[in-house]
């Protein structure tokens, strides 16, 4: 007679990525079909048999949990660091030199000489250069042709040790490859979108940079809907290999410009970098939701009379935010950026 602990039950699980959020019936969150087997004399097998329990559900969730960490370990982790993570600005031609002057007079550092480049797979034309400061680097682009899509709609760009790699990474965690594999002056990039609708270039030089970390990381602020953000959150974190620092149910609403009420907010960290994920119905007054990215600075009124003195508007004065002062601003040439500094611990 074979043993008691040698009977398995076999169960089939077929579920999706984005599971509804007001289904009555419990499903999981992966993408392929997978076999679950149960012990026949087990304590788990006996809670299965009882019919309607909800046990199964539990434990089976439970199991797709555990193939999602493993799924996500699988993942190679193609990160480089995070003072290669750049934000990509776009402004008239006309502005770029302002731009430039005014970061470099806000935050300090120093710009790359400007060159005209073809930075799209497609024919265009822009000048191109890199703004390195000791709070976070900008790549800023005055194209002097129409800007082909979906260029302009990319929030970042992500350097990585192999850009077909990470494409592949990055399908396989759940993003969409908007802009294929293709080659620019310096090496390759690609264009690809979270869940959410959140658009990040991919790029690998011919040549390794070196560039010295920053002084404080900067955040890239994402705004993404209720609906999207299990899906964002899981594909990103997988593709990054990174951990969520914090998830706030209930932030206070004046963050984003809604004193009273109160918003989901997630802070994630990985090699990349890091990232703020702001989970809202949308309802956001100006100018939340078109500020880009997060500069941590020491001292937050001085480097705000700086930006005065540089031409930079200041959009939103400075607020407390928990743990943090916080304003929002305006370069020349309309990129707009949240300024922060950290209370001392």
């Amino acid at each position: 007679m074979d043993s008691p602990s040698d009977e398995k039950a076999s169960i089939h699980l077929d579920y999706d990525r984005d599971p509804s959020r007001n289904s009555s019936r419990p499903r999981l969150s992966l993408s392929h079909t997978t076999t679950v087997e149960i012990p026949m004399h087990s304590q788990f097998h006996r809670s299965f048999a009882r019919p309607g329990c909800t046990t199964l559900a539990f434990a089976l969730a439970l199991a797709a949990t555990g193939m999602q960490a493993r799924a996500a370990q699988a993942l190679p982790n193609v990160a480089v660091g995070s003072q290669y993570d750049t934000t990509h600005v776009y402004v008239a031609p006309a502005d770029v030199d302002r731009f430039v002057q005014s970061l470099i007079a806000t935050f300090g550092g120093q710009s790359t000489k400007q060159v005209l480049v073809t930075v799209t797979p497609t024919p265009s034309s822009t000048t191109s250069q890199l703004v390195q400061t000791p709070v976070g680097t900008v790549s800023v682009f005055g194209f002097q042709t129409p800007v082909p899509y979906p260029f302009g709609a990319e929030r970042t760009g992500y350097l990585v040790t192999d850009l077909d790699v990470a494409v592949k990474a990055a399908r396989q965690a759940g993003a969409d490859v908007l802009v294929a594999p293709f080659p620019d002056p310096i090496g390759r990039d690609a264009v690809i979108q979270w869940p959410g609708g959140v658009n990040m270039q991919l790029y690998w030089h011919t040549t390794k940079p070196a560039y010295a970390p920053f002084a404080t990381v900067p955040e890239n602020r994402v705004y993404v809907s209720a609906d999207r953000v299990k899906s964002c959150v899981a594909s990103f974190l997988a593709f990054s290999h990174g951990h969520v620092v914090s998830d706030v149910a209930s932030a206070p609403g004046e963050e984003i410009g809604r004193p009273g009420e109160s918003y989901r907010r997630i802070r994630i960290e990985s090699a990349f970098g890091r990232m703020v994920v702001m989970v809202t119905d949308g309802h956001l007054p100006y100018p939340y939701g078109k500020e880009q990215t997060g500069y941590e600075v020491t001292d937050l009124d001085d480097t705000l009379a700086k930006a005065r003195a540089a031409g930079v508007q200041i959009l939103r004065a400075p607020e407390a935010e928990g743990d943090r002062t916080s304003a929002v601003v305006e370069f020349p040439g309309g990129y707009l950026a949240e300024i922060h500094s950290v209370a001392a611990h």
